[in-house]
């Protein structure tokens, strides 16, 4: 059964209302807002340092903390459905990674839809890798990482350097990603009633602001449907209670399949990027410590 903290976390989402709900028309600026404000209480780990970079046009944030080894980096791609979500909404998470990983992180406002549909998130993406190239880090010294949307737009990024024949990161961690842009997965409705967070019909209303008229079946978009074949490690989380575990166990059989390593760990009851819920909900606290030591020794 779900630690305390988890129910409480549960309870006052569901008071809250999904993130993505089928039941109202899409108010973007009010969803965003929303998020912000969910996200504004999150705290850094002890002396994390935060420093605005231009990434190429993007705004970026460097996260190191104090006993970080400055030359190798997690690259991270939040969550928010490719509508939603900062720098802001993901910095306490994406700091408390790195620091179990030992390695600093530079996490991306890539473009967002509406105003920016696919493929803007995915060459922004691919941008901010070649940012890091350009800065001196080696492929050896990158991994990949993201949540929900930012898990398939990972994934995106590593097709797309596949397919152009660039050296790629050493890695990658997929926090409970968004493969599959139909919601196809039986999950999407025997997890229904147990998810607080995501709905079938609110996650395509977002789907169809994302891919403005392109194929949900594009695999730079939709990377259930891709060929994963040379791609690096994989790691990837979920819980067994969100509508998107499918698009999780989906994807992995896919990579195992293509020869990818993988490695997914499932975690009985728990929501949708409960991850985002340390240090306060013991198990965060520990699959983060999972998703470090993966990176630990991958490079």
């Amino acid at each position: 059964m779900p630690s305390e903290a988890h129910q409480s976390v549960v309870a006052a989402l569901r008071q809250q209302g999904a993130l993505a709900s089928g039941e109202s028309e899409v108010d973007v600026a009010a969803m965003r807002e929303g998020m912000e404000a969910v996200t504004a209480s999150s705290v850094l780990p002890e002396g994390t340092v935060c420093e605005p970079v231009d990434v190429d046009g993007i705004p970026a944030e460097w996260i190191d903390g104090p006993d970080v080894d400055r030359g190798r980096v997690l690259l991270y791609f939040h969550g928010g459905g490719y509508v939603l979500g900062s720098i802001a909404t993901h910095r306490a998470m994406v700091a408390q990674i790195a620091a179990e990983a030992g390695v600093r992180a530079l996490l991306i406002d890539y473009r967002l839809a509406p105003e920016h549909p696919f493929p803007a998130a995915v060459e922004d993406a691919v941008s901010a890798y070649r940012f890091l190239r350009d800065d001196g880090y080696k492929s050896t010294e990158i991994a990949l990482g993201g949540d929900s949307a930012g898990g398939g737009l990972t994934l995106a990024c590593l097709l797309s350097l596949r397919d152009e024949e660039e050296p790629l990161p050493e890695a990658a961690i997929l926090l409970s990603p968004w493969v599959d842009l139909e919601g196809l997965g039986e999950s999407m409705t025997t997890r229904a009633d147990a998810d607080p967070m995501i709905d079938r019909d609110g996650l395509l209303k977002m789907s169809a602001l994302y891919l403005n008229g392109e194929s949900p079946r594009n695999p730079l978009a939709a990377p259930l449907h891709a060929n994963l074949l040379g791609l690096p490690p994989l790691y990837i989380q979920a819980g067994t209670a969100e509508t998107l575990l499918d698009d999780a166990t989906r994807i992995e059989e896919n990579a195992r399949r293509a020869g990818v390593p993988t490695e997914m760990d499932l975690y009985p009851d728990l929501i949708h990027v409960f991850q985002a819920f340390a240090p306060q909900v013991p198990e965060a606290v520990e699959a983060i410590q999972k998703l470090g030591a993966y990176l630990r020794r991958q490079y």
